[in-house]
């Protein structure tokens, strides 16, 4: 069987991820592609129970946290990502291991070169084919994000937390534009929407499906 795709969402908080992930299912199965959509951390039981209690507890240290997330998203893989695409379904995660190096490497300082090496370790076998990374001023994230009226404790971090957060995606973008491509997302809905028709569009070419 041939082996469906990997698709992620990224992005800064408040950029629209959850908004545009129904909007890229709907496009994906329109195309006639059966999708599974799962997001990070969670997308299996236990590693929803690590998600609320990375997303809930205040006192982790850094690295707590980085290996917390590698445990979640171990799980994620195994049991749900991998099996998945080895039975031809595309799957699209509301974030994945980029999320990784923008927060726990840009925003916590860890040196990448520890996320690397759990990178290759434990996932050198399942790499996203397309990230999309939604990128807007963090003003306008956060603005968002606060309408929403809920927060966890990355969105309550402070403005120079969330700029190298955005600093940490754009270089993941400038590393790799092949696999990542940026959207605007501070246009409005139907101009992000159209970005990603078209990247979508450019992909499916590429991989002459």
């Amino acid at each position: 069987m041939k082996r469906g795709r990997f698709i992620t969402l990224e992005g800064g908080e408040g950029v629209g991820k959850s908004t545009n992930l129904e909007y890229l299912r709907a496009l994906l199965v329109a195309r006639g592609f059966e999708v599974v959509v799962t997001r990070e951390p969670g997308g299996v039981p236990l590693a929803e129970q690590l998600r609320e209690f990375i997303l809930g507890h205040q006192g982790l240290l850094p690295e707590a946290e980085l290996l917390l997330m590698f445990s979640a998203r171990v799980h994620h893989v195994r049991e749900k990502i991998r099996p998945a695409l080895e039975r031809g379904q595309w799957v699209i995660s509301d974030r994945f291991v980029d999320a990784s190096y923008a927060y726990q490497g840009g925003g916590r300082g860890i040196d990448r070169s520890h996320i690397t090496c759990l990178e290759q370790w434990l996932l050198a076998d399942c790499r996203p084919d397309l990230t999309l990374l939604f990128d807007a001023p963090v003003e306008t994230g956060l603005s968002r994000a606060r309408e929403r009226g809920e927060s966890n404790r990355f969105e309550e971090e402070a403005v120079e937390f969330q700029q190298r957060v955005r600093q940490a995606y754009l270089e993941r973008w400038r590393e790799e534009p092949g696999r990542i491509r940026r959207i605007d997302a501070a246009l409005p809905l139907p101009q992000v929407q159209e970005q990603i028709t078209r990247l979508l569009d450019e992909a499916l070419a590429t991989w002459n499906l």
